[in-house]
């Protein structure tokens, strides 16, 4: 009996501290602290130089959750991530993830050689466990804080988070081996690296399929879609691993291709996974946090220091300028892509390799990353905000996002039904503007379910359900927002929305924020178009307004019928195209071909 108390004294105190990391977000929320920089702190509260004395040392338990944990959060990035945003920043955060990975561990490890007395090999190995970021307490912070990024930035910040992870693994790995087993030649460290990735984007998309396959033509009751997908993510990693794969990039791209396919439940699969990694992040930190000493991170404190404020002020920056260089990114942009270099659980997982296999002076690694992680939050979290409105990079929100019903229609996959209320300053309400690809379908006033025709006006308070695709039905938050007519016009606005040219140049002045003539706001889009473009207009044709402009989307008899709208500062310059440019668009070519193979 005593071996079955002591069994459950351990599940109570494993739901007692995933508890307590759960309502320590709270605090958070309130203070804007990093959310991981609590969950360490409950474990080292929790362990055995805190008030809770938990003596804690296994290892191994830890580097299988952390890897849990990470496949879960890799494939709901991937998962949330629309092709597009891949596609258009590709190239850099491709640099950063591979390029700025090495870099930032390079420029590190002279310092963790000079303060440590340490090898070559062994400070480099320093400078790979802390050199990859965790963008997902930099979106946390930032959401945290009322603030959102400009939209290349944060795309470029997202897919480098979901990318540079694969890479920063397997070049620990191989630090690793080189400290075990001895030296390797580089070319055999490129071959291995070749077929890593190889085995690991094969298995990733082809696992990404096989999971889309059995959603949509496998009868699975209904509450077992998310915890199949789920699963399955976890299937890909464990069987790419096995066979010498990046299972961290199989993941990342199983959940790419999963994310930007039509698929049945994608709704409950999107908040089951957003619950699961939660808990998932909540048990690694505080993992984690039992694992650490603060009594033995005394003996290595000022080398760690060194480290952090080296790869914070200096090696982090160059990497990013260095890898930014080809791809005309503002020096704003750069810099606080630079400070967003925020270290997080990722680097103390890798710090426990070395541990795991025995390396010798591990807890050195350990102690550092830990460290390292602890002052890059204290340092870099808490001032993100500031460094945003300071660079220009975000934009201030006074809103706060409408409360949206998701709801599938079993039989397709194509439509779902997406609700709101009506706020009194929504967009909506304000002029009926809608993208052309959501159709409002019922209105519920006072506890009655009405047609759109009967409950024509809308008023402030209704309910409005739409149909809508489900790739799509987040970015109608915008439209129910309660908001005031914005002063500039807002990207989320832009880029993938069409309008119909029954509009008036008047309307997308208050929804935009634009300035209109008084005698040309009662002009539609299609008579601006017919007034101010070509003679015969085409699908494609621009035409700048204000700070926006207007693309032709559909043309009926001589007359656009669609018009999408985009930034103007996105227009291409009439000037003829650079080595560079030319490159991007063979590559543009190449990435439809593979998104037409995804399928």
């Amino acid at each position: 009996m005593a071996a079955l108390d002591a069994v459950s004294i351990m599940i109570l105190l494993g739901a007692l501290l995933v508890l307590a990391g759960i309502l320590s977000s709270l605090v958070a929320m309130r203070f804007g602290a990093p959310l991981l920089f609590v969950f360490l702190l409950v474990g080292m509260l929790a362990g055995d130089s805190g008030p809770g004395g938990i003596i804690f040392d296994d290892v191994r338990s830890t580097y299988i959750v952390g890897s849990v944990a990470l496949a879960l959060i890799l494939f709901d990035g991937g998962l949330r991530t629309r092709f597009a945003t891949f596609r258009n920043v590709l190239g850099p955060a491709m640099a950063l993830a591979t390029i700025g990975v090495v870099l930032t561990a390079a420029l590190t490890a002279p310092v963790a050689k000079l303060m440590l007395g340490m090898s070559g090999v062994e400070a480099l190995l320093v400078g790979a466990v802390v050199a990859s970021t965790d963008a997902a307490a930099v979106f946390f912070l930032l959401h945290a804080r009322g603030l959102r990024l400009r939209p290349r930035v944060a795309a470029t910040l997202e897919v480098e988070s979901g990318s540079n992870d694969p890479f920063a693994v397997f070049l620990t790995i191989v630090l690793v081996q080189f400290l075990l087993i001895g030296e390797q030649t580089w070319q055999e460290v490129v071959i291995e690296l070749v077929r890593e990735a190889l085995i690991g984007t094969l298995l990733g998309i082809l696992g990404g399929r096989a999971i889309v396959f059995v959603l949509n033509h496998m009868g699975l009751p209904q509450g077992l879609h998310a915890p199949f997908v789920t699963t399955g993510a976890l299937v890909v990693f464990g069987f790419t691993s096995v066979l010498h794969g990046s299972g961290f990039l199989a993941v990342y791209l199983a959940g790419l291709v999963v994310g930007n396919r039509a698929t049945r439940a994608h709704n409950t699969v999107v908040v089951f996974l957003d619950a699961v990694t939660w808990l998932a992040q909540i048990a690694m930190f505080v993992l984690l946090g039992l694992l650490v000493s603060p009594a033995r991170l005394v003996d290595t404190l000022v080398p760690a220091l060194a480290v952090a404020a080296t790869l914070i002020v200096f090696a982090r920056p160059v990497a990013v300028f260095l890898c930014l260089v080809p791809f005309r990114f503002p020096w704003r942009e750069k810099t606080f892509i630079a400070w967003v270099g925020l270290r997080g659980a990722v680097g103390i997982f890798l710090a426990s390799i070395p541990l795991l296999v025995k390396v010798p002076n591990a807890e050195v690694y350990f102690n550092i990353a830990f460290v390292v992680v602890l002052a890059s939050l204290l340092i870099q979290g808490w001032s993100i905000a500031q460094a945003a409105r300071f660079l220009h990079v975000a934009l201030p929100r006074h809103d706060h996002m409408p409360r949206r019903v998701e709801l599938d229609l079993p039989g397709q996959l194509e439509q779902e039904i997406v609700g709101y209320p009506v706020a009194p300053n929504s967009p909506y309400l304000r002029r009926g503007l809608l993208p052309s690809w959501a159709r409002p379908t019922l209105v519920v006033r006072d506890q009655k379910i009405l047609s759109p025709g009967e409950a024509d006006p809308v008023r402030p308070g209704d309910y409005v359900y739409l149909l809508a695709p489900p790739e799509k039905a987040q970015a109608l938050d915008r439209f129910f927002v309660d908001m005031p007519p914005p002063a500039r016009p807002d990207p989320r606005l832009l880029g993938d929305f069409f309008v119909t040219g029954e509009h008036t140049l008047g309307e997308l002045a208050e929804i935009y924020g634009l300035q209109i003539a008084e005698e040309e706001k009662g002009v539609t889009l299609a008579d601006h178009f017919a007034t101010h473009g070509r003679r015969v207009p085409r699908p494609g044709d621009t035409l700048p307004l204000g700070e926006i402009a207007l693309v032709a989307h559909q043309v009926v008899d001589g007359r656009v019928t669609s018009i999408g709208l985009r930034l103007a500062e996105l227009e291409p310059e009439d000037t003829p195209p650079t080595p560079l440019a030319r490159l991007q668009q063979v590559w543009r070519q190449v990435w439809r071909r593979f998104q037409a193979w995804l399928g």
